[in-house]
């Protein structure tokens, strides 16, 4: 992801901070520097810039005269609330509303994703368990309907449209009825591309709101036209009443960083953000989040949010006492597996963690990441009920007849077996320190050598290496240590520990 670039040079700018022997101004001024000009390389207003690098300086001399002050914390915790302040339109999106009918209404200009992005959102919501539709009436591009039909198919999402009508105002009105009649929850209606310069489109497009009464209306930007995403975001906010905001492409563009403050300028609230083009390859936008993992300080209550939702709640307690008694078999291993595969994007699961960025596993790596687990998988699927609960070792014939079942190689059963002892050591050195206990973590934390001692005897030195190494799990021990206690105690009551 290109924004992971920009988040790495403002990293590696306050990064110096820890080297430099006093932060004196021109320590301070070398690193607002490097941030400006990572900023201004990723195609955000110079203005915006400007008055970002002042309003910090002001701060830091500010509060600079108090005694005790963390010249280097305190440089840190300006520069992410500032980048915060500029992202942050200070408006809330619309909020669903379970049970009843959302018709949501996508607009934006040709090529920008739009249809893709109608798929994406629906596919979002279908798999948190909303009853979701699609409705194409985009009737002036060729293939508009082909395209939705097949996204929509591939995702098993219902869908409505025509080949032969070629009133968009009638296929939306006669979609939207249908739909709420089979009580969907989010219905979604697709409307043709359009340029804030074309004024028979912009009046189509006002004609459909108008008829199918939309709850939301989000605008699709591409990210690549960077600063040029103020422009048309305010002429769509003009013609219709523009709710949210989804800025796509921001995995191939150096302008992305642009395009989200000018979004943001045009007090748009962005709901989520495009990071590539399969299903999964979309992220929620809250702002902090973004901010935090993009300069590589992780997000632990976003990671709790998404482990919460990956383990289905009946197996939560069960799974933590499992932990807890240091017991892992290959069933334990497959149910893990299979919520590994619900976290969606592993590079977004892996910068909520503190000191690791988006960009630590490469996209190709992710890839081969999924289809080994996939694989292993499909070697557990051929397992019989006492191989996977560890009443029937794995001798050679019954690894010979696991291979073939799955239409696998001998060699790679044996790599599934050989991962399964290391995990399973790794969850009995987790019993041995009643790791699924609850635990304060400020107690853990106060021993640091002791901590980092048995975190490194309880893991595989290779899995240890692939995390930042034992320092690196300290630091997230100690972010989760800072956590308000009301946040830390929502967070382990989702979890149900």
């Amino acid at each position: 992801m290109v924004l992971a670039e920009l988040g790495g040079r403002i990293s590696a700018a306050l990064a110096k901070l820890h080297k430099a022997t006093v932060i004196d101004d021109e320590v301070l001024d070398a690193c607002l520097k490097e941030i400006a000009a990572a900023l201004l390389s990723a195609d955000v207003n110079v203005r915006f810039v400007s008055q970002l690098r002042n309003n910090i300086k002001t701060i830091v001399n500010m509060q600079d005269v108090s005694a005790g002050t963390n010249r280097r914390k305190l440089v840190q915790k300006c520069v992410l609330e500032e980048l915060c302040r500029m992202l942050d339109p200070g408006k809330k999106p619309y909020v669903m509303k379970k049970g009843k009918p959302n018709v949501i209404m996508f607009v934006g200009l040709q090529g920008s994703g739009k249809t893709t992005s109608c798929t994406k959102f629906a596919y979002y919501y279908q798999r948190k368990g909303w009853k979701t539709c699609l409705i194409c009436a985009d009737t002036f591009r060729a293939g508009a309907f082909d395209q939705l039909k097949q996204n929509a198919t591939k995702a098993k999402i219902p869908f409505y449209g025509s080949y032969t009508e070629t009133d968009p105002v009638k296929i939306a009105e006669e979609g939207v009825a249908q739909f709420r009649a089979e009580h969907y929850e989010v219905i979604i209606v697709d409307t043709s591309g359009r340029h804030r310069q074309e004024q028979e489109l912009f009046d189509e497009m006002k004609q459909v709101a108008e008829a199918v009464q939309p709850d939301d209306v989000i605008f699709t930007m591409d990210s690549s036209i960077g600063q040029a995403c103020f422009d048309q975001a305010q002429a769509f906010r003009q013609a219709v009443n523009v709710g949210s905001v989804i800025v796509t492409k921001l995995d191939g563009h150096a302008r992305g960083g642009g395009a989200l403050s000018a979004v943001a300028a045009t007090e748009s609230p962005i709901i989520f953000i495009g990071t590539g083009e399969h299903f999964d390859d979309f992220e929620q936008f809250e702002v902090k989040s973004f901010v935090s993992r993009l300069l590589g300080f992780g997000d632990i209550s976003g990671l709790f949010d998404t482990i919460r939702e990956a383990v289905p709640e009946h197996k939560q307690p069960e799974m933590i006492k499992r932990i807890s008694q240091g017991v892992f078999t290959l069933r334990d291993m497959k149910d893990q597996f299979q919520n590994v595969l619900k976290l969606g994007p592993l590079g977004k699961v892996m910068s909520m963690i503190p000191g690791m960025g988006s960009n630590l596993i490469p996209k190709g790596k992710e890839k081969e990441g999924i289809a080994r687990i996939k694989r292993f998988m499909c070697m557990m699927d051929s397992m019989t009920d006492a191989e996977l609960d560890g009443e029937k070792q794995m001798v050679p014939s019954r690894i010979t007849r696991v291979a073939r079942g799955s239409g696998t190689s001998i060699r790679e059963v044996n790599e599934l077996i050989e991962q399964h002892k290391q995990f399973a050591k790794m969850v009995g050195n987790m019993g041995k320190m009643n790791f699924g206990k609850k635990t304060d973590l400020t107690q853990m934390t106060r021993n640091p050598g002791q901590m980092m001692q048995q975190v490194s005897r309880m893991m595989d030195p290779k899995m240890l290496k692939s995390v930042g190494g034992a320092g690196n799990i300290m630091n997230m021990m100690k972010e989760m240590g800072k956590m308000d206690m009301g946040s830390m105690m929502e967070a382990f009551k989702g979890m149900k520990m």
